[in-house]
């Protein structure tokens, strides 16, 4: 009877992970009000109603696809607003390949669906929790949310020339990585400073 049970919950979680890869990919593809349910299950080999009982839904799918669980707290890291603009520099421009994709994965799904009154909620939601609040409360004083705000600014628009524009000329040899970087925490310095 153990090993049965056993069984049954690595099965459910290789079923959860396989909705969770067929959504990621739809998500990525199409807006959120295009993908459907359907075309979700018969991407991952899977019956419609398992995506409800997994996740309540479309929108519990579409939250948990959006949201970081590698890094949840990346954003919580810096403890000062001095530690801020030099953090923000290396994620931006020496990121690794692999976390900088999914980040980047993240953000095209975003950008897509945002437009769309339920995953435009969410996608405030998450942005708000995981973002905005944790800059701003590092920033802290009477304009830390107008900061944190321009910081994110800064993040979406090198999200935009990444995904959208294709531009994404941050691969430099050392010297120049270096000179990147410098560049970068300069931005983010100025925009804490204004």
């Amino acid at each position: 009877m153990e090993r049965s049970s056993t069984i049954k919950r690595r099965d459910a979680v290789a079923t959860r992970a396989s909705i969770l890869a067929a959504a990621h990919q739809r998500f990525l593809r199409e807006a959120y009000e295009n993908v459907g349910l359907r075309d979700i299950a018969d991407d991952a080999g899977v019956d419609v109603a398992l995506i409800s009982r997994y996740f309540g839904g479309k929108e519990g799918l579409f939250r948990e696809v959006v949201s970081d669980e590698a890094k949840p707290h990346l954003f919580r890291e810096p403890k000062s607003i001095d530690e801020l603009p030099g953090f923000l520099a290396q994620l931006v421009a020496e990121d690794d390949d692999a976390d900088r994709h999914h980040r980047m994965e993240m953000f095209v799904i975003m950008l897509r669906s945002a437009s769309s009154p339920k995953a435009g909620d969410i996608i405030r939601e998450l942005v708000n929790r995981d973002v905005l609040e944790p800059l701003a409360g590092t920033i802290g004083g009477d304009q830390g949310e107008m900061r944190a705000n321009m910081l994110l600014a800064i993040l979406m628009g090198v999200g935009v020339l990444r995904t959208i524009m294709k531009v994404d000329n941050f691969e430099l040899d050392a010297e120049e990585g270096a000179e990147c970087v410098e560049r970068f925490r300069c931005l983010f310095a100025a925009a804490l400073t204004c």
